[in-house]
């Protein structure tokens, strides 16, 4: 057996000059430390991307597993990696009050189902009178540092709402009233966090694929 374990590694130190590893390097992101961003949403200038962003409170949902193909040999089983399959993304959103949050996000619902006249997906070809597609082109959830700094981001790609829920309105509770749209999306990426390691021209390129704004000083000493 090994005489120190890792944490105990990690202890060394010169009491009153340095602090052990543990003291600062288990600093990480916080789980509320995060800003949630639109991009091309398919409803023309009637919502408002930066309002969802505000209202933004919780998502959810960020995850692909792959379902593995079964191989049964003699007495043997076997797996191999198949297709791979995304969660459903969820988004809960404060109601405010000036922003007007439920009636953007019922737009946005009605841009795959208006009840009113029955057309699916009347943004996109074909058929209809819009000339894009009815996905959004990215959303991009953005992981801030401790000074509001972006750190690293998970995009996803070909997104659509499957479900617009209002929450219960009760005279019991004390909170506000909230709504949350349950996405369907085609992938799921997260980029390298190039924000961190100094290279201006990588975040360049990151700025030019998915049409973030990242300052290309951030990380540069």
């Amino acid at each position: 057996m090994p005489n120190n374990g890792y944490y105990k590694s990690k202890r060394t130190f010169e009491p009153g000059k340095t602090l052990p590893d543990v003291s600062n390097d288990l600093d990480s992101v916080r789980a509320y430390q995060f800003e949630i961003t639109f991009k091309d949403l398919q409803v023309g200038n009637n919502v408002g991307k930066e309002s969802l962003t505000l209202a933004a409170k919780r998502v959810s949902g960020l995850a692909t597993r792959n379902e593995f193909i079964t191989v049964d040999r003699v007495n043997d089983k076997l797996y191999y990696p198949g297709k791979v399959t995304n969660e459903d993304l969820q988004i809960e959103f404060d109601n405010l009050y000036i922003k007007d949050t439920a009636g953007d996000l019922y737009k946005y619902f009605k841009t795959i189902y208006d009840p009113i006249t029955g057309e699916m997906t009347k943004n996109a070809r074909p058929g209809g009178a819009g000339q894009g597609s009815f996905k959004t082109a990215m959303i991009q959830i953005v992981e801030l540092n401790n000074t509001m700094t972006p750190h690293a981001t998970t995009n996803v790609f070909g997104a659509f709402p499957i479900s617009w829920a209002a929450s219960e309105f009760n005279y019991a509770t004390n909170d506000f009233h909230t709504l949350t749209l349950t996405m369907k999306y085609d992938f799921l990426d997260r980029p390298e966090a190039y924000f961190r390691t100094g290279n201006r021209a990588a975040v360049s390129v990151v700025n030019s694929l998915f049409g973030t704004g990242i300052d290309t000083n951030l990380g540069v000493n």
